[in-house]
């Protein structure tokens, strides 16, 4: 793979996580570049980790791995968007001043597996063909970390516009992003 293909990779698989970082920056109270640095580095390490472990059970055993992978994405992605979605319908007031000032560590680890794991059926992929997965990886790794930080910090500029529904709309964008990912592995759009 060739090194303009290796950076389409790693902003492809960064997507997701740039969306959901835009949507947990919406929900906090004026994040700062320190909180968004946080943030960028979680998503970017367990993004950079997952095509490796991807790539090693692919190595090991693909056929089993594919069956059921996009099910776990769809799973986590829906429990972590429904439970936006109550907490957001939950708040009485839209001020941001009751809004926590940054998300806890297991929170931004399971959204961040979360929106992982089509780079884990990624590594899977790439056990196949000739390709440097340490390279690839740290190159998926690093995008995510650039665009997960840009999500928190245009997510500051939007929370105060949304209120309580920037949380809402962000359950709404991880069970999107779920129910894509069953969708296409299921090839239900053809």
């Amino acid at each position: 793979m060739n090194l303009y293909a290796t950076l389409i990779l790693a902003f492809a698989m960064s997507m997701d996580a740039f969306a959901a970082a835009i949507c947990k920056g919406a929900s906090l109270r004026r994040p700062t570049l320190k909180e968004a640095l946080r943030t960028g580095l979680i998503f970017g390490v367990i993004e950079a980790l997952t095509p490796l472990v991807g790539w090693a059970i692919g190595i090991a055993a693909s056929q089993y791995v594919m069956a059921w992978d996009h099910w776990v994405a769809f799973g986590l992605l829906f429990i972590l968007g429904a439970r936006m979605i109550v907490e957001g319908i939950r708040k009485k007031e839209c001020s941001l001043e009751d809004a926590p000032s940054r998300h806890g560590f297991w929170l931004l680890a399971c959204t961040a597996v979360a929106t992982s794991l089509d780079a884990m059926a990624v590594g899977v992929g790439l056990a196949f063909l000739q390709v440097n997965i340490v390279t690839t990886a740290l190159a998926i790794g690093a995008s995510t970390m650039i665009m997960a930080t840009m999500g928190i910090l245009l997510g500051r500029f939007l929370g105060p516009v949304m209120g309580k529904w920037a949380e809402i709309f962000g359950g709404v964008v991880l069970i999107g992003i779920g129910s894509s990912i069953l969708v296409e592995h299921l090839g239900l759009l053809g």
